[in-house]
């Protein structure tokens, strides 16, 4: 029986992905095996021994000690892509609401008093002031090609924008999904002094904060539009109000409401809404309970942000998992206390990533606690575990 200790509600159509005869989930529970949240914050929570991995049901992972956990051999598991149509549609809803002046123009109707009749004769009045601009022939800069990033591109070119992309790490499998029309950016600045509109879909890292600053402003088209829907910190936002105050940037669409934004004119700000859907919290938790199940289970790793993938069959036998720092002759040691164990390896799988290396192992007998306990006492070995034979699970 694993133990579940969930520290945020967890969609109900992902906790169904646990069978209750396998599995207890519970928002309180002693000595977990999993920890399943959303946004809790996990960097000054104490992390029971008994943890053997952590499922974020979502994309980003800012609220996990990532760090510590690769230390400790725990897998971290997320969800890329699983809210990708959620921020897309969101990417979008930004475009034209910066392109047609739709929060301003509603903010000045609803303003709006006195009779129908002097409604009406102050709209006719008062709509030149929110003249907007429409988005076929537009260029959209997109930085980040992953799942959402792709998603987002495509749903530009359908609606007649010209798109432009900067991934120096895109995938193969993003690449063949990604429209053939999308001109590939050179650098972040050769992206940015090429667009109108430029929106973000990278994580909140060394490298990306700060990414859009007062240098970069300078090089943006005249009255260009930045979106950020990805992480508070990856845009300065006291430069971006410098540039919307002077006439550089015509506005700024975020998902991260400041004092300096909120009530900015030109700045529309929404409270963290880019995945708020039934669908894509749905989607969410039924993929990162998944992986945590498969992992508890099998072994098998996917979608970690610290550790490397995975992916072994049951083709019989017993199998065991062995985590371990990555440094030479582990699976020589390994293999050297199975024999003496007087096991058989049917089928072994090693992958490694930086500095972590996942092994599993199916051999033709039950493993005994004294062979475990000698893996375990292996210098750099961070966990062993035993996962039972074929069909088990």
């Amino acid at each position: 029986m694993h133990k579940i200790l969930t520290l945020n509600n967890i969609s109900i159509a992902g906790l169904d992905r646990l069978p209750r005869e396998n599995f207890e989930v519970a928002s309180e529970i002693s000595h977990p095996d999993a920890i399943l949240l959303r946004s809790y914050k996990m960097h000054d929570m104490e992390i029971p021994k008994t943890v053997k991995a952590i499922g974020r049901a979502g994309a980003g992972v800012n609220n996990i000690p990532v760090a510590k956990m690769t230390e400790l051999g725990i897998p971290v598991f997320n969800a890329p892509g699983a809210n990708s149509n959620a921020v897309k549609e969101l990417v979008l809803a930004g475009m034209l609401m910066a392109a047609r002046n739709i929060g301003q123009a509603w903010s000045f109707a609803r303003g709006l008093e006195g009779e129908d009749a002097a409604i009406n004769k102050d709209v006719e009045a008062g709509k030149k002031n929110y003249v907007g601009f429409e988005l076929p022939g537009r260029t959209l800069g997109v930085i980040g090609l992953g799942a959402i990033g792709v998603r987002v591109a495509n749903a530009a070119r359908a609606l007649g924008m010209n798109v432009i992309g900067y991934d120096p790490t895109i995938t193969v499998k993003a690449a063949w999904q990604l429209s053939a029309d999308v001109e590939q950016a050179l650098s972040v600045d050769d992206l940015v002094a090429k667009s109108d509109f430029i929106t973000f879909h990278v994580p909140l890292i060394d490298a990306t904060r700060h990414m859009i600053n007062a240098e970069r402003l300078r090089l943006m088209k005249k009255n260009s539009v930045i979106l950020n829907f990805a992480r508070s910190g990856i845009i300065d936002d006291e430069a971006v109000v410098k540039a919307l105050d002077g006439g550089q940037l015509y506005a700024y669409i975020c998902d991260f409401p400041s004092n300096l934004l909120k009530d900015h004119p030109r700045v529309i700000t929404l409270p963290h809404l880019g995945a708020s859907t039934r669908e894509a919290e749905e989607n969410c938790a039924i993929m990162v309970a998944d992986q945590v199940r498969d992992y508890l289970d099998d072994g098998n790793v996917l979608n970690s942000v610290n550790f490397p993938e995975i992916n072994l069959p049951r083709n019989g036998g017993y199998r065991i998992a062995v985590v371990n720092s990555n440094v030479p002759n582990m699976l020589g040691q390994v293999s050297t206390d199975l024999a003496e164990g007087g096991l058989n390896i049917i089928d072994m799988l090693n992958k490694s990533r930086e500095q972590i290396a996942v092994t599993l192992i199916d051999v033709d007998q039950q493993p005994n606690q004294e062979t475990l306990d000698r893996i375990a006492a292996i210098e750099g070995v961070l966990s062993v575990r035993s996962l039972g034979a074929s069909g088990e699970g």
